[in-house]
């Protein structure tokens, strides 16, 4: 089958798409370089804003070189081009591949600008590579279903519109205008998966199987038709399922659903939060704890990202948290303290009405250690913190994490939950209020998952 030539395609997906603005991912290889310089030769990218990104992971001597090469490349072009260096650091077991393309993927939804599509050069040779992956790697149908063409990133949009194009329409254009371009010798390195992948086995399947491409990158459009109907139904089983007041999931609900369910369902709760899913073997594991758990216990699996609980029938995402350290204390004249662990700020807030002419007692504050003990105001009797825990539905995994205020030995406030009569009295007499913010706001970033580097 003849494939369309690149300037071609390009202006039918152009026409079809109608982007607001437009950047391409161009780093200085073979493909992008293709991409641009087809772009660039067209009056309706141009009227785009048609601009370059280039990312610089910095993991090669000639990366600077590079990127200059790219920056002078875009000159001859007539077009801006700005430069992002990143440093990709593996993180608990992950390989270099998976390293670089998150500190990538993470550059650019940084750096496009509101309504801009950054279009990348991936093409069907890409494709075929990334479903063979994922199959090899286990995947379902959305990891099956490979790279989608449009995808939201950013202010903007990732855009993919030479996934139908043979990577040979490239090279031929290439040679056709006598393009120069980056060879950047880790593409050869037979470390990579995918690497080892294009240069040793596929070329065996083409040969055995000459239409090995089309039927690859056609159960691929499949698997995608049947992830739209699944995400659908997801959708709709997640409404079913979370308890919007604390944002928790029916754990027997979830596990009943049927297998192509569950997952799809866990991803989007734990999406809605900043969360990335556990890997598969995690949720399968899961999965096995819900079922065979017994009622005195609490099932519980972990992944870098955090932890999900089952606790008194549902689960609970618990995002990951620096520890606590051992028996930390400290003394407190009521400022804003930022407590360690993560466990958020407290202070004195004031209300407004004129103090009376009291000091301060010597407070101090410290987290739990066992066996404390409290009488809330307007409460008879004094009660163990695990009781009240217990009665007021605090999860045990938060227990630990709540700030405790003591006036010399005397507890006098369990965070901003409980406080005491003496504690309301010393409060108000200096017309303040106490305030535990649960954790310091962090700014998001991209979400660190599989599938939103896809």
């Amino acid at each position: 089958m003849t494939a369309v030539p690149l300037p071609t395609l390009l202006a039918q997906e152009l026409a079809r798409t109608g982007p607001a603005r437009l950047c391409v991912a161009y780093s200085g290889g073979g493909d992008s370089t293709a991409l641009l310089h087809a772009l660039a030769q067209m009056p309706r990218a141009r009227e785009l804003g048609l601009r370059a990104l280039h990312v610089d992971h910095r993991w090669h001597a000639n990366s600077v070189r590079w990127a200059e090469q790219c920056r002078r490349f875009c000159d001859v072009l007539g077009l801006p081009i700005e430069i992002v260096r990143v440093q990709a650091a593996t993180e608990h077991g992950e390989g270099l591949e998976a390293a670089a393309r998150r500190a990538r993927f993470a550059a650019f939804a940084q750096n496009l600008r509101p309504g801009e599509w950054l279009a990348l050069a991936h093409h069907r040779d890409d494709q075929v590579e990334t479903v063979l992956l994922k199959l090899l790697r286990g995947a379902g149908p959305q990891g099956l279903g490979g790279m989608r063409e449009r995808r939201p990133l950013g202010q903007g949009m990732l855009w993919r519109p030479l996934l139908e194009l043979p990577r040979s329409a490239l090279r031929d254009y290439l040679e056709e205008h006598r393009l120069d371009c980056i060879d950047d010798p880790s593409n050869a390195d037979a470390r990579f998966s995918r690497n080892y992948l294009r240069a040793e086995i596929l070329p065996k399947l083409r040969s055995h199987w000459p239409q090995a491409d089309e039927s690859i990158t056609r159960s691929a459009a499949l698997c995608r038709d049947a992830v739209e109907l699944v995400a659908r139904e997801a959708e709709a089983a997640l409404e079913r399922l979370r308890d919007p007041r604390d944002d928790t999931l029916d754990a027997q609900g979830w596990n009943a659903l049927p297998p192509a369910l569950r997952l799809p369902v866990l991803e989007n709760w734990l999406h809605a939060q900043d969360l990335p899913a556990p890997p598969i073997a995690r949720c399968e594991e899961l999965q096995r704890q819900i079922r065979e758990a017994r009622a005195d216990r609490e099932p519980r699996i972990a992944w870098r990202a955090g932890e999900l609980r089952l606790w008194r029938g549902r689960l609970h995402a618990v995002p990951a948290t620096a520890a606590i350290p051992a028996r930390w204390e400290t003394s407190w004249d009521g400022a804003r303290l930022a407590l360690p662990g993560d466990a958020g700020l407290l202070w004195l807030r004031a209300t407004g009405r004129k103090p009376d002419p009291i000091v301060l007692p010597s407070l101090h504050v410290r987290f739990r250690r066992g066996g404390e003990r409290i009488r809330p105001a307007g409460d008879p009797h004094t009660r163990e913190l695990r009781d009240l825990f217990q009665n007021d539905g605090v999860p045990p995994w938060q227990r630990g994490r709540i700030p405790l205020v003591f006036d010399t030995d005397r507890l006098i406030a369990v965070g901003d939950l409980w406080i005491t009569e003496t504690g309301k009295t010393l409060f108000d007499g200096i017309a303040t209020e106490l305030v535990w913010q649960r954790r310091e706001p962090q700014p998001r970033g991209p979400i660190d998952s599989s599938r939103s580097l896809r």
